[in-house]
């Protein structure tokens, strides 16, 4: 073996670096600025330490504070040891668990000696990971025997780490960081070259929370402790002001304030949906079924419960049984595919999804190729027994209301079906104000279907998506392995709200499996059964969680035609009672949704009221309104009211109050 080796930089040059050298080396000889500037490196693609030895020609791509989302995961990821070794330090007996990186940030999971930590912990663990990272601390990889390994952890009463260490797979060695000479932990990497290349003025940490030991609720309770991690104070102080500009936005304080919903225990999961907000709901599914008939879609309604041989031959029941809601609730006991232990009794299920039914509907009767494609769709109701903690307002429910809807096809209809859905949702999402990236989410490694089918799907994905013209870095093109559905892959809609967070909503999967495993089928044109492609479509996602999308992306200021009291006509003095009485039967005979204020109160007080519930018309009228046949039009977020005559106003109302016509050229 040559003493030397050639090191191929992106720039197309080579440079031979001596054996045993490491990229650290290569920044060195390159200079003294990339020295301090490199952060990691790319070594023939793989992500690893500055200090990792090569082991023969290789590529080699430095990583700086440039590469912004390799950077961040590598200090996010620091922050996390950092953390853990702070913890340690201040509390000693506790053992550490696992401290991955989140996408704006960090967390550890700690089993505390003496009693769970509380947020009055975190400023001394704070002042603790400054220390830590003031001394700029070296953080050293090195290769573990398994054995060694554990059994240091079990002489330390680490029984946490020492119990993952034996349970990893394989029996290859295991890796670990050290920072500086006193402490270490068992870790995949890279890291950092050392603690000094954090930022002590990017990090916070935000909340201790209670988490399971590997997520099971059967094992022991362990203290989980956040942070927010960044490259630099300012982009810190920036997340910070957009963590404050959520909170505002929350759709839970909104709900309240503007008397949408409300949860509780007695239906935890589901949604107490208020007059005001059930106005909501209803004016989007109107307008959802506007769009969805125009599209030449056909309305249809299946039931909440099926029999559990339904799901068990659709492959929901051994992919999906544990978010199934079951009757009766003790589910036999089976292998992930196997069949049902009994026939003894009738286990049913409520549905999770609507996609069996609707293949149900479509075996109903002969089709013929002439039949296709069939589009039907539903406003269905599931219910998903999702985890307590991952219940989250209207965002995470475990009833909800999907706009769900699936094309049966055949595969010359693909392309064009999928091109026409792509056409629609960006009409849709235009009409709330939203922007949006579109991704191909790609087979999975526990999936159904051949090869082949897959290969078929996930092309005329692509193919669809390049004749709409989104495949394109506008639109966010992005293609995601290993994200599809067990059953087939999907293009996803994300989309971007008012204040820079992603939302995952719309999508369409092309689906070959389903039609397959319930037996749909169609005569084609040769007189022969065939298989139709099935097309898994919605916009919204579910109307709870949109709703909420919908609440933060407003702040509450909801489009007029969207807002449960469009206009409120207040008096100023009592004299003015008749006239507003006058005024709110127009406006009602005009299709406004209207009330009236006619409290004793100052004007003032019932203004900050009306704002505070998001009503984005108030109407004021006193004597001269009365007498003049006007009415003072203060709208919610301007800084001036404005006289008009009632007729003026009534035009406006109305013109605002019409809900988009989603397919008007």
């Amino acid at each position: 073996m040559s003493d030397m080796f050639k090191i191929s930089l992106p720039d197309g040059s080579v440079r031979e670096m001596p054996a045993g050298s490491s990229p650290a080396d290569v920044a060195a000889a390159i200079g003294p600025g990339l020295a301090k500037a490199a952060l990691a490196a790319r070594v023939d693609g793989e992500l690893v330490d500055l200090t990792r030895p090569f082991t023969g020609d290789a590529s080699l791509a430095l990583v700086t504070s440039r590469d912004e989302a390799e950077a961040l995961d590598l200090a996010r990821h620091d922050f996390a040891h950092v953390l853990a070794e702070a913890v340690q330090a201040l509390f000693p007996g506790t053992q550490i668990t696992f401290g991955p990186s989140t996408d704006d940030g960090f967390y550890y999971d700690f089993a505390p000696k003496d009693r769970p930590f509380t947020d009055e912990d975190l400023p001394a663990i704070e002042a603790e990971m400054r220390k830590i990272i003031a001394a700029d601390k070296p953080l050293r990889r090195e290769v573990w025997d398994r054995e060694q390994l554990i059994s240091r952890w079990q002489q330390q009463g680490e029984s946490f780490k020492a119990e993952w260490a034996a349970e990893l797979p394989g029996d290859e060695p295991l890796t670990v960081y050290w920072s500086g000479d006193d402490w270490l932990d068992m870790c995949r990497g890279p890291h950092l070259p050392a603690t000094g290349k954090l930022d002590p003025a990017a990090f916070k940490l935000t909340r201790v929370s209670g988490a399971y030991w590997r997520g099971d609720q059967n094992n022991a309770m362990l203290s989980r402790i956040y942070g927010t991690g960044w490259l630099n104070k300012k982009q810190l102080g920036e997340h910070l002001t957009r963590l404050e500009e959520a909170a505002k936005r929350d759709h839970r304080k909104l709900g309240q304030e503007m008397d949408l919903f409300h949860l509780q225990a007695e239906a935890h999961g589901s949604v107490f949906w208020h007059p005001n907000g059930y106005v909501i709901y209803r004016a989007l599914e109107d307008y959802m079924r506007r769009a969805v008939l125009k599209a030449d879609c056909k309305e249809v309604k299946t039931p909440q419960v099926m029999d559990a041989r339904q799901w068990e031959q659709s492959g929901h029941w051994g992919k999906y049984r544990e978010a199934m809601f079951v009757i009766p609730d003790e589910v036999p006991n089976t292998e992930d595919d196997g069949p049902l232990v009994s026939n003894d009794a009738d286990w049913m299920a409520l549905k999770p999804m609507n996609c069996p039914a609707h293949v149900l509907i479509f075996r109903q009767g002969i089709k013929s190729y002439r039949d296709l494609p069939l589009r039907i769709v539903e406003n269905g109701c599931c219910h998903r027994n999702e985890p307590h903690g991952a219940l989250h307002g209207l965002m995470r429910v475990r009833q909800f209301t999907q706009d769900d809807g699936h094309i049966f096809c055949r595969e010359d209809q693909i392309v064009e079906e999928v091109r026409n859905f792509c056409a629609l949702a960006d009409r849709v999402y235009k009409d709330f104000g939203f922007t949006y990236a579109i991704k191909l989410a790609l087979r999975p490694e526990n999936r159904f279907g051949t090869e082949e089918m897959w290969d078929k799907a996930e092309n005329e994905l692509r193919d669809a998506v390049a004749a709409a013209g989104l495949n394109t870095p506008e639109y966010g093109w992005e293609e995601l392995p290993g994200e599809g559905a067990f059953y087939a892959p999907k293009l996803e809609w994300h989309l971007t709200d008012a204040i820079g967070r992603t939302w995952q909503v719309g999508t369409i999967q092309s689906d070959r499996v389903l039609p397959e495993r319930l037996d749909a089928s169609y005569i084609g044109e040769d007189g022969g059964k065939h298989r139709p492609v099935m097309l898994h479509r919605a916009i919204f996602g579910s109307y709870e969680r949109f709703i909420g999308i919908l609440i933060e992306h407003f702040a509450g200021k909801l489009p007029v035609w969207l807002a449960p009291v469009q206009a409120v006509v207040a008096t100023i003095v009592s004299d003015a009672d008749d006239y507003a009485a006058e005024v709110t039967a127009q406006l009602r005979a005009a299709g406004i949704r209207v009330e009236t204020d006619l409290r004793n109160e100052k004007i003032n007080y019932k203004v900050r009221e009306h704002s505070l519930a998001k009503v984005p018309h108030l109407l004021v009228v006193g004597k001269r309104e009365a007498e003049e046949g006007t009415v003072a039009v203060r709208t919610l977020g301007a800084e001036y009211q404005k006289v008009m005559t009632l007729a003026e106003a009534i035009a406006m109302l109305k013109h605002e109050a019409t809900a988009p016509d989603l397919l008007q050229a």
